[in-house]
């Protein structure tokens, strides 16, 4: 009997709704071609919605995307809203809440004529980095003394707790040791930030269950350095949650841009949401100019995910072979029409079942 996965949609705001229409149409297309059903429950949830309703993300509808086996979300912000206010409530709510410790980015290229760096290939530009994602800043209420005085105050702590540090490393080291060259690096700053010893402790004590793992470590600073310099240096990385998600975007551009980097926020055997990395773009919704190739990555993130081990290979194939045939020219807004694109996605889908 086929399997039948339930995925929670949330398009979301600007261009989300645009990208993540061909990112269902590949979806629906790879289950398919593989054997597999996905039953989709869309949610409208996003600043337009909360314009009109004042409903960010109700506590009935949460805890039903949550009973799904993953949920796909496309970009989040709109400057009509308060900075910040529905990207917590959507996003931040389903990693916090939802407790899904790993933010999975992986950074690979697939075209040298994609990446800025002057004499980098394809065989220099592929890792992952792992992003812990429930500590930190981020999670931290801030604090403001004296606000709107010449001696206002305001803190926001970075906040880590042993549990926390050790499952994300954990995870990273397995990851690690599935891959050819089974090499992490740690990346922190506790040389600074004293409190980010626990990092440094608990990856000592984790790295002895794995010999088999060879271990590196770079300060925050240097690794955005070696990163440009020497991008074949790493191979899995793991980091903090605030350190995470700068590495990251410094990552995206290596691979290409916004427009083809993906992510996944996972918690292992729990529902788990996918989403692109690029932000909603107002300016374009509606044009049909938006790059949905990050969010056709993210849908393979999510089969790989789900357990559809060669779906998910094959839609990470696809996207492959178009941009080293030259068929997808750039992955800049504008270059292609973002229904072009998935047309594209989907006939080499086809041409390699057929």
């Amino acid at each position: 009997m086929a399997k039948n996965y339930q995925i929670a949609v949330i398009a979301g705001d600007g261009i989300g709704p645009e990208v993540v229409r061909q990112g269902l149409r590949v979806l629906r297309a790879a289950a398919e071609a593989h054997g597999f059903q996905v039953g989709l429950t869309e949610y409208p949830f996003g600043t337009e919605h909360w314009l009109r309703t004042q409903e960010i993300f109700p506590d009935a509808a949460f805890a039903e995307a949550r009973r799904h086996d993953a949920v796909l979300l496309g970009a989040i912000g709109d400057p009509r809203a308060p900075v910040g206010l529905i990207e917590r409530g959507v996003i931040g709510r389903l990693r916090w809440e939802g407790d899904l410790y790993v933010n999975l980015r992986p950074i690979k290229l697939y075209h040298e004529r994609f990446c800025p760096l002057k004499d980098k290939k394809p065989e220099h530009v592929d890792m992952i980095i792992v992003r812990e994602n429930t500590e930190d800043a981020y999670v931290q209420k801030p604090v403001f003394e004296h606000q709107g005085t010449a001696d206002e105050v305001a803190t926001q702590p970075m906040r880590y707790t042993r549990k926390g540090t050790e499952r994300i490393i954990r995870y990273a080291f397995e990851l690690a040791r599935r891959r050819p060259r089974r090499q992490l690096t740690l990346i922190d700053k506790a040389n600074a930030v004293r409190a980010q010893d626990l990092y440094t402790r608990v990856f000592a004590e984790v790295g002895k269950e794995y010999p088999d793992v060879k271990t590196e470590h770079a300060y925050i600073d240097a690794a955005c350095m070696w990163m440009i310099k020497n991008p074949e240096w790493f191979d899995v990385a793991v980091t903090t949650n605030l350190f995470g998600d700068i590495i990251t975007d410094l990552g995206a551009m290596i691979q290409g841009g916004m427009g083809i980097a993906a992510s996944g926020n996972i918690h292992p055997g729990r529902c788990s949401m996918f989403e692109p990395i690029h932000g909603s773009f107002p300016k374009a919704a509606g044009k049909n100019i938006a790059n949905p190739i990050a969010t056709v990555m993210a849908i393979a993130m999510m089969l790989d995910f789900l357990g559809e081990k060669e779906a998910a290979a094959a839609v990470e194939g696809a996207v492959a072979e178009l941009l080293r045939s030259g068929r997808i020219r750039s992955l800049k807004a504008g270059e292609h029409r973002t229904d072009e694109l998935g047309d594209l996605v989907l006939d080499q889908l086809a041409a390699v079942k057929a």
